[in-house]
């Protein structure tokens, strides 16, 4: 079962507010931004495949495949969603094998705000978050009042986290602080009466950034304002989560905590169906960022079909033969 996600408290605002003067104006931002390093596309690359290939022992893949699971945010998001159908998946999410309750929990269960209540209510006393996107997902085109009260409806209703998407168009312009005041302002919108807030992961939707540097901008840029995680996509374009983006996404976060003091969790998302996918990510993880973040409060997937195939593979592993194609069910 995942813990409960490390609030964002005071140390880390402090650590935060010590590089106010790179936000205090948009010269200040982009300097700033256009300063980092230039991203050595073929190296990332390279290194991202090299990182694919480390050969698994059984043991090992068994608990790979466990703690992919637990990091799993279940998602439906759909226009043809219904209650009956978000219960199912929130069901599911609580027990993935009906017949091995040896099988961890999934992280949370992802829904559009309308169905917050629906899955928080199904979800009660099982440990699982209740995720909710807002902002006008998946587009982010909408004014700024309207995804603040997307965002506070989906945290009355009982949202423990927030997927926002950012305004990619912006953020292509080079209107940096304008999307660093926006996810400031979400944030905010996350707080409930009483000092608790939904944590916040900030999609970036990486396949419309166009380049590396701009992945890096985009990852340094949610961090200083506040992101809680950072994540790929909204599994909702033609390219979503990638290898090399996920690495470079894990670097930033890297160089962040060295940089702030600041620990960041990442999010891959779309994409990503088969547990031998799911395992080559826990070793850029392991690699790159090492076993503090190998677990559901730092590191998850976005996925719907994933936990399919890593059930049907952790049968395999434990009777030596693939289940029938009507082992799990489809969501």
């Amino acid at each position: 079962m995942p813990t409960t996600v490390p609030a964002y408290g005071t140390e880390a605002a402090e650590r935060l507010a010590s590089m106010a003067d790179v936000t205090a104006s948009e010269a200040a931002l982009r300097r700033f931004l256009h300063g980092l390093p230039g991203v050595d596309a073929v190296g990332l690359q390279s290194r991202a495949a090299t990182l694919g290939t480390r050969s698994i022992k059984t043991t090992a893949k068994a608990y790979a495949i466990d703690l992919a699971i637990s990091m799993i945010d279940l998602t439906t998001l759909e226009g043809a969603d219904t209650p009956g159908k978000v219960r199912a998946l929130c069901a599911k999410g609580i027990n993935p094998d009906p017949t091995d309750r040896t099988v961890p929990k999934v992280a949370a269960i992802c829904v559009y705000p309308d169905m917050v209540a629906t899955a928080k209510e199904a979800l009660a006393g099982s440990g699982i978050h209740v995720a909710s996107v807002a902002t006008a997902f998946p587009s982010g085109r909408a004014a700024l009042p309207v995804k603040l009260a997307d965002t506070r409806d989906a945290v009355a209703a009982g949202a423990d986290e927030i997927d926002m998407v950012i305004d990619r168009g912006a953020f292509l312009t080079g209107r940096y602080l304008e999307v660093f005041d926006e996810i400031r302002q979400v944030k905010e919108a996350c707080r409930r009466d009483g000092g608790t807030a939904a944590h916040l992961k900030v999609i970036f939707e990486t396949g419309e950034l166009q380049t590396y540097d701009n992945v890096r901008r985009a990852s340094w840029l949610a961090m200083l304002a506040g992101a809680d995680f950072i994540k790929t996509s909204t599994g909702k374009v033609a390219v979503n989560a990638t290898p090399p983006v996920t690495l470079l996404m894990l670097e930033a976060v890297r160089d962040f905590r060295n940089a702030v003091g600041v620990q960041v969790g990442v999010k891959p998302a779309g994409g990503i169906r088969t547990s031998k996918d799911a395992i080559k990510y826990l070793v850029m993880v392991n690699e790159t960022l090492g076993e503090p973040w190998l677990t559901a409060d730092w590191f998850r997937f976005g996925a719907s079909s994933l936990l399919n195939d890593l059930l049907m593979q952790r049968q395999k592993l434990s009777t030596g033969r693939y289940s029938g194609p009507d082992y799990v069910t489809v969501d």
